[in-house]
């Protein structure tokens, strides 16, 4: 990794659904100025179908043990084990998978950052071929939303603006 990774400009625009692009904008501004985070299934890579919120363990991880866990859900995300693994189940019932994993970022642009790197290509990591969504959240206020894709089968990953369908 050399850092982290911004939107280029220079590609094409991601496109999701209206509704469930203003979901996932309202949550990020529901929790402000903590981050949020959930994930999004579908029939297929790429498509996203449902949204499903899950829990920011990120503060009571750090106020349980700051030495292992140095910030807390202001800065960073640790998505609820026990609500992923309901998604995953659900998904698997329907024939779905998960297509994506997002989370906002309070106060600070729409980049994927060394820790979501770290994050995403974990070997324990259960969505490896998600893409991963950042909702940018400023001051309580909307800023731009980036999906982050791997570039094929590499460890490498390119941004792009995140938008709604037109109606």
């Amino acid at each position: 990794m050399t850092g982290r990774i911004e939107v280029s400009r220079s590609l094409s625009p991601v496109t999701m659904p209206a509704r469930l692009f203003n979901e996932l904008n309202e949550h990020a501004r529901e929790t402000h100025p903590e981050e949020c985070c959930g994930l999004l299934t579908g029939a297929e890579s790429g498509s996203f179908e449902r949204l499903h919120r899950c829990r920011n363990e990120m503060t009571k991880l750090h106020q349980l043990d700051s030495a292992r866990f140095p910030r807390d859900g202001h800065t960073a995300f640790h998505m609820s084990e026990v609500d992923y693994l309901r998604v995953q189940t659900e998904a698997d019932e329907i024939g779905h998978t998960v297509t994506a994993v997002y989370h906002s970022h309070a106060n600070a642009g729409p980049y994927f950052s060394e820790l979501d790197q770290e994050f995403a290509l974990q070997p324990a990591f259960p969505f490896p071929g998600a893409d991963h969504i950042v909702i940018s959240v400023v001051d309580g206020l909307l800023g731009e939303s980036a999906i982050f894709r791997r570039i094929d089968d590499t460890p490498d990953f390119e941004g792009r603006l995140l938008t709604a369908e037109a109606p």
